[in-house]
């Protein structure tokens, strides 16, 4: 088991290893290239490089809003259900 956890971990390390170097080379680096330099056809327009982090933002905010939201209306539920049968 510690095998495939160890592999998952190193998987999970090289994306995100790639993905920093994509994005920073993306959002950083770029503007300082000429703008005619075959290098600017391996990205997106620049304007994306706010875009797209912010609405992963919005989105990863939104669910992690809606999973405490439920949990604490289960939660309310469970004390409600509790409280009437104890009355009962």
């Amino acid at each position: 088991m510690a095998v495939s956890d160890q592999a998952l971990g190193g998987a999970m390390m090289l994306t995100a290893s790639v993905v920093f170097v994509y994005y920073t080379t993306w959002a950083i680096l770029l503007p300082f290239f000429d703008p005619s330099s075959s290098l600017h056809d391996w990205f997106p327009p620049r304007e994306w490089a706010v875009r797209l982090p912010a609405f992963i933002l919005v989105v990863g905010l939104s669910a992690i809003g809606l999973f405490v939201g439920s949990t604490i209306v289960k939660e309310n539920r469970k004390k409600a259900e509790k409280a009437r049968l104890r009355t009962a």
